[in-house]
């Protein structure tokens, strides 16, 4: 997952609900799924399970309450209404909900059939906490945007049993989706699926057509995109999305997981009933992307050269090496793997390296993004570790940390891969460490939590592993200048252009108050702000005459990008409980950047130069 943080009566379906009698003898081998996108009223979607026959007197029915690469707790039962247990002449059967997400259901023999009711996620965000591209979309007519796990529950004795999945959907739809469809007309889908796992890991965006394709090698890829006005088109985003993911091909070399990649790009017109959350989730092969509308084109293609390129690499690990946690995961009583700095931080340390190897981005632009995330990881606890954190990630005081996976843990993947191409004089790095896992594991066998350091050992180095137990294990800081000092770079201060509110995609200028829901500028400043008058801690109360908090900061930052120098502007602050009026021009906001730059006088034959190419290009 990567988020940005910028941060859908009962329904008349008698017809749907009724069952056909089925034989005892006539059981299904599979679970069979219907989800009716066509009668769609009040904004809620019918779905119909046919499970395979019981032998237990009672059974569970489970929505989930967290999914794989979100980490936290979601409860998507909470958005399933009018459910119901029926036996195959159509009578209701007792069921109890137990909790948020579990119906417990007597004559578990008798079941024919269960269905309910589903309800959209973005349109109700100031309800909830359901991060957007994990969340889902019921625009009839429209859009749908089926994360399957908030549509499609299961039983436990049937989760590894095939699911086949039909959908009736509207004609001028199109399902955008790396399953395959089974069936030929345009109005219904077929989907089958080995196993739940394998059913909730494919999301599907049905949307009209918006969608283009290109190959990578032997990879297909799919990008469609749903722009609310039509503003954005797949087809302008392709050349930028295609020359990304060669590049990213190119660095991975021989990893090949998948034959099929969606990136599923849902824009949003930020509207109170639309998803507010902006960022991406990774499955197996594919990505859910949410990203504000009103992005202008160069904002925007960054930000998805930057989200889609960490979800892709997510097709090294977890999909080609991940643990028993992940390959078995438990949707209700999830166990966690102590692994999030290979999971996530690997993963965006990956996305960042490519660029630069690739020739995506220069030299320079890498090393800021490097100390970027040093200055992110300072935001949180740097005395934690990182295993622990990762193994109690749904509590707290673990919990708040999560983030610090993007940050640290890709900080941590350096410093690994440095120690990699230190010990080998150069000739390899993590990337090689991580393909050797991907030989000895693979999609289909996971590994287990507590063997994966020993084996990272027993691929590179002994100083990796004291590296590991003591900043990663173990909750020593990371003294980063000794790495810094191996490769021949030292810190410096330039002024340098900068955003209006934000420092860069990921490091803002302003934050807010979750209680109060006040924005406040922090410490950090640029030029534009310090000459109209601002000074660290004000609490923004207004700019032109519009309101700002919380709940529609997003619509600030993105409407910044468009902010002119030479323009008018009024802000008013509120300084120790006064509010003060400050106004002046816009100016082009300037910024002093702490750089990383190479030691003068260092030659090529310099082993620290050598060390440092080796990294950044090797």
């Amino acid at each position: 997952m990567k988020k940005i943080g910028l941060a859908v009566l009962a329904l008349a379906f008698m017809a749907s609900c009724k069952t056909q009698k089925t034989s005892s003898t006539t059981s299904p081998k599979e679970t069979v799924v219907s989800i009716d996108l066509v009668n769609v009223i009040n904004d809620k979607v019918a779905v119909t399970i046919t499970p395979p026959n019981f032998t237990s007197e009672t059974t569970s029915f489970y929505i989930p309450k967290t999914v794989p690469g979100t980490y936290s707790t979601d409860n998507y039962g909470k958005y399933i209404e009018g459910f119901k247990a029926l036996d195959s002449n159509g009578n209701e059967l007792s069921a109890t909900k137990t909790d948020d997400n579990t119906w417990k259901i007597n004559n578990a023999k008798q079941i024919a059939k269960i269905s309910y009711l589903v309800n959209d996620t973005y349109d109700i965000e100031n309800t909830h906490d359901v991060f957007s591209p994990a969340g889902t979309n019921i625009l009839k007519d429209k859009n749908f945007v089926l994360n399957l796990h908030g549509f499609v529950g299961y039983f436990k004795e049937f989760k590894q049993v095939p699911f086949k999945v039909t959908i009736n959907h509207p004609a001028n739809l199109t399902a955008n989706t790396s399953l395959v469809d089974t069936d030929a007309s345009n109005d219904k889908d077929i989907f089958v699926a080995k196993r739940y796992f394998e059913l909730v890991d494919n999301p599907i965006m049905y949307a009209e057509g918006n969608s283009t394709s290109f190959k990578i090698g032997e990879m297909d890829i799919l990008l469609s995109v749903y722009s609310p006005n039509n503003t954005i088109k797949a087809e302008a985003l392709k050349d930028n999305v295609e020359k990304m993911m060669a590049a990213q091909k190119a660095f991975m070399g021989d990893i090949d997981a998948t034959k099929k990649y969606s990136i599923l790009l849902y824009m949003s017109s930020m509207s109170d009933e639309d998803a507010q959350g902006f960022g991406a989730l990774e499955h197996h092969t594919s990505t859910t992307v949410v990203l504000p509308e009103m992005m202008p084109m160069q904002a925007l293609a960054e930000s998805i050269k930057d989200v889609v390129s960490h979800e892709f690499f997510h097709i090294v690990t977890p999909l080609s090496v991940h643990s028993k946690e992940i390959h078995y995961f438990d949707y209700n009583d999830p166990k966690m793997s102590e692994h999030l700095w290979m999971y996530e931080g690997v993963t965006e340390y990956f996305a960042n390296l490519f660029q630069t190897n690739q020739g995506l981005i220069d030299d320079q632009e890498f090393y800021g993004r490097i100390l970027g995330k040093i200055n992110g990881s300072k935001r949180y606890d740097d005395n934690m570790s990182f295993t622990e954190m990762s193994k109690n990630i749904l509590e707290d005081p673990y919990k708040p940390n999560y983030a610090n996976v993007y940050e640290k843990g890709a900080l941590i993947g350096m410093c690994i891969d440095l120690i990699i191409r230190e010990e080998s004089n150069g000739e390899k790095g993590i990337l090689d460490l991580m393909k050797a896992l991907t030989k000895k594991y693979g999609v289909e066998k996971p590994f287990l939590d507590a063997e994966l350091l020993d084996d990272v050992t027993s691929l590179t180095y002994p100083e990796v592993r004291t590296f590991i137990d003591t900043h990663v294990v173990g909750n020593t800081p990371i003294d980063y200048s000794v790495f810094f000092n191996k490769l021949g770079l030292a810190m410096q201060s330039k002024e340098t252009k900068t955003g209006y509110l934000m420092k860069d995609m990921q490091t803002p200028y302003i934050s807010a108050d979750q209680k109060t829901k006040e924005v406040f500028f922090l410490t950090d400043t640029n030029s534009f702000l310090r000459d109209l008058g601002v000074k660290p801690n004000d609490r923004l109360v207004s700019i032109n005459g519009t309101d700002y908090n919380l709940t529609n900061i997003q619509a600030l930052v993105m409407g910044s990008f468009s902010w002119q120098p030479g323009n008018d502007i009024t802000m008013v602050v509120k300084r120790q409980g006064e509010e003060i009026t400050l106004k002046g021009k816009i100016t082009e906001p300037m910024g002093v950047e702490k750089t990383l730059a190479p030691v003068e006088g260092l030659t090529d034959s310099d082993k620290r130069v050598q060390l440092r190419k080796a990294w950044m290009k090797g």
